[in-house]
């Protein structure tokens, strides 16, 4: 009876951890998600959800009827990004429920309706689309080379190690079969990071000199060099998976290490604000008290809170602003900041015209447990004011200094003759 009580206890804590159990939808997780999904060469449907997400719990009979039309034709899987925050991280999910789909692991957005035919339509669909470009491939489809750099022992020193830029070098051999397997991906990798980061090839039958430097003695053997003065701590080596999606998605990780922590600006003219805010997939705005309720050191404990924020959060590249209280406000209104007093923080999504407000602490520990839910999709949102952007006012920047309280004029009454009626 103990054993049977303890099998129930477990098929219920199970389905805790994965909504679709005993369903035909396949549970991912961190542990077999590249072997099943970027591993495959097929059509995989993805669903990134959160239990405790209302519109996933709607869409959960509609996603199961998917997963059971597309049986033994197209895989349909689904991802607890709660329990899976790395994935959910990885491919950039910022709301519940998101739907990808992966193409040989490469993945798409699913922007279709949120119904079993539209979903299973947009799988039919990608797996078409995968057999034309088989049948008939584009010069884009095929194995073109043209965005690899062609290194030599010669060009070597100039184009990579006179480089700011970051670099994934391979060093291959021509007679090589897992050379020959990694060319396409290396080749589409290079293009889909084209602008970003340099791919490059270098014969090392042929152009020794480097890979005896650099410690070559198999192949292919990939090398990563850091962006900026390239010495040997710059050269590591590459540890990611062979395909163009591994190969993109680990050199987008090294670059977005290398961004420096974004700037908290104040907001001074409309320029400094859309130069900000207006590309990035937030903005971080915060109203500091008044420089009179809150002097240099106070203030610059508040922008030290926001600066250490910015680094830990530099990877959403997200903007971050300030304006001192009463400065602008029109933002003030169109965020309605203010009314719990200051300091005030929102984050605003100037695409969507919707922001969030931050209604704990104005604290590293406050102002971090609000990002990090909207960062998983929680957390209210509501529309701003106006549906566009608040008109700015030009104001001059704060000097960094203490400010005087104005003096107030003493007034000499020695000389003012009063009436006797009006004698003290």
């Amino acid at each position: 009876m103990l054993h049977e009580w303890a099998i129930l206890m477990l098929g219920i804590l199970s389905g805790v951890q994965c909504m679709y159990s005993n369903t035909d939808v396949v549970e991912l997780t961190a542990n077999n998600f590249k072997n099943q999904v970027l591993g495959s060469k097929g059509i995989w449907v993805v669903e990134f959800y959160a239990p405790w997400c209302g519109h996933c719990q709607q869409l959960k009979p509609e996603y199961e009827k998917a997963a059971t039309s597309l049986k033994d034709i197209i895989k349909v899987g689904a991802v607890n990004a709660d329990d899976h925050k790395s994935l959910a991280e990885q491919y950039g999910i910022r709301g519940f429920p998101t739907i990808k789909i992966f193409v040989a692991g490469k993945p798409e957005e699913y922007n279709g309706p949120r119904t079993a035919a539209g979903i299973a339509d947009a799988a039919l669909k990608a797996a078409t689309q995968k057999v034309q470009k088989i049948l008939s491939p584009s010069k884009k489809d095929s194995k073109d080379s043209k965005d690899v750099v062609e290194l030599t022992d010669e060009n070597f020193d100039k184009l990579v190690l006179g480089s700011d830029d970051l670099w994934l070098v391979e060093f291959y051999a021509p007679w090589c079969g897992h050379c020959k397997n990694l060319a396409p991906h290396w080749a589409t990798a290079a293009t889909e990071l084209k602008g970003k980061v340099k791919l490059g090839a270098l014969d090392a039958t042929v152009h020794t000199l480097k890979a005896s430097k650099y410690g070559v003695n198999s192949y292919p053997t990939i090398k990563f060099f850091a962006a900026g003065k390239k010495d040997s701590d710059s050269v590591s080596e590459y540890d990611g998976g062979r395909t163009s999606n591994d190969i993109v998605n680990w050199a987008m990780e090294k670059l977005t290490e290398s961004i420096p922590a974004p700037e908290v600006v104040q907001v001074t003219s409309e320029k400094k604000l859309r130069e900000a805010c207006e590309d990035k997939p937030l903005c971080i705005v915060s109203v500091l008290p008044h420089i009179l309720d809150c002097q240099s050191d106070c203030r610059n404990e508040y922008l030290n809170i926001l600066k250490t924020l910015g680094e830990k959060y530099k990877k959403k590249l997200w903007g971050w602003i300030w304006s001192e209280a009463g400065a602008q406000p029109n933002i003030e209104e169109a965020l309605e900041i203010g009314g719990f007093g200051y300091p005030a923080l929102a984050a605003v999504n100037i695409k969507k015209m919707k922001y969030s407000l931050l209604k704990g602490s104005f604290s590293k520990d406050g102002i971090n447990e609000f990002l990090r839910d909207l960062s998983y999709g929680r957390g209210s949102t509501a529309p701003l004011k106006g549906n566009e952007l608040p008109k700015i006012y030009e104001t001059e920047p704060w000097d960094g200094k203490d400010a005087e309280p104005p003096q107030e004029e003493e007034i000499d009454l020695s000389d003012v003759e009063l009436d006797e009626k009006d004698e003290l």
